[in-house]
């Protein structure tokens, strides 16, 4: 696929929105939503040496509405929406609450070092279909999303602000979701985030998720997929039950290193994934999805390579998987699961 068409709308309250294929105008009337005022700042935890955003006025967002009042669905008369469309193929806008703002602010408080947050919060919506899944995209849909991140990928990377683009997905109400359509998003930090940082630091010596994936490939237990330049599997060290790792063959950095056909492949295995998951218990499958690419802040990090996590919620039928005190308090996981015996599980199902 080549790059798709892309057009571009400025809010009057300065936010942009990213039409991505073919879309039809908004109707007549159209009113675009404003963002809402509030702190937007980053803090210093001197503890465990990491940012804490700071959104306070995310707490007024739109939560769960009913789908008359959808925010991303395309606007009609008497109701407009974000995208300022009757009907598109695929949506990108800054998000109304973000967790970060390029204009943010920098009060002084005795004893916290605070910094204005910047960086760049971006909602994808992956249809104007209102119903459905990451997991039920059309092929040709799905084709376009990660055009469509790969587009955002080398947008956000030319901002001298951004250090680091993370192409995210939280799905379902227990992971905290708190829309419906099917979407995702893009943080877009000035910093690179603490967990790349720590895979970045510890492929120091070559590349670990090299090495990583040989392993795994020779013993072959825990793999799911292994085809199109492109191996699944579930990691030995697995923290989630039923994690898996999506990890591109080839030695390549993010998005726009693999050539189209290779990014068509990547999102059509990280659909299987999905669609195992929603299979195994017979409940669409709450997760998060993380894609992990190398950093924007103008260095080589020649180990980074290009992969994507899944961290599913559910550890068995109705029963949900828990950051509790071992987790939260002293960092360490505990699975529930052999990671051999959820791979097993998981092939089944793919």
């Amino acid at each position: 696929m080549a790059r798709p068409a892309r057009t571009t709308i400025q809010q009057p309250d300065g936010r942009h929105v990213y039409l991505y294929g073919d879309h039809t105008p908004a109707p007549a009337g159209y009113q675009a939503p404003s963002i809402q005022p509030g702190a937007y700042q980053r803090r210093w935890n001197p503890l465990r040496r990491e940012w804490v955003l700071v959104a306070a006025a995310r707490q007024g967002r739109t939560f769960l509405p009913d789908r008359s009042q959808c925010p991303v669905c395309g606007s009609t008369p008497g109701h407009s929406t974000e995208i300022p469309a009757a009907r598109f193929d695929a949506a990108v806008f800054e998000n109304r609450f973000p967790g970060m703002l390029a204009t943010g602010d920098r009060p002084r408080e005795p004893g916290v070092r605070i910094e204005p947050s910047s960086g760049v919060c971006e909602v994808v919506v992956y249809t104007d279909e209102h119903e459905g899944s990451f997991g039920t995209l059309a092929p040709q849909r799905l084709d376009l999303l990660v055009e469509v991140w790969t587009d955002r990928y080398r947008a956000l990377a030319s901002r001298e602000d951004v250090q680091y683009v993370f192409i995210f997905e939280n799905r379902g109400e227990a992971v905290g979701v708190t829309l419906h359509h099917p979407h995702g998003q893009i943080y877009a930090y000035p910093f690179i985030p603490p967990v790349p940082d720590i895979e970045l630091r510890a492929g120091s010596r070559g590349c670990l998720q090299c090495r990583l994936l040989a392993d795994e490939l020779a013993d072959g237990r825990r793999v799911l997929i292994g085809e199109r330049g492109l191996v699944a599997y579930v990691p030995g060290y697995a923290r989630w039950p039923y994690e898996v790792h999506l990890v591109v063959r080839a030695h390549l950095g993010a998005l726009p290193d693999l050539p189209a056909a290779g990014r068509r492949a990547l999102g059509s295995a990280m659909q299987r994934v999905a669609r195992a998951y929603d299979s195994l218990f017979g409940v669409p499958m709450p997760y998060m999805m993380a894609l992990h690419q190398r950093p924007t802040d103008g260095r080589d990090h020649p180990q980074a390579h290009l992969h994507a996590e899944f961290y599913p919620i559910m550890r068995d039928q109705g029963k949900l998987k828990y950051l509790a005190g071992s987790e939260s308090g002293a960092g360490v996981f505990i699975n529930d699961t052999l990671a051999e015996e959820s791979a097993a599980r998981l092939r089944q199902r793919m």
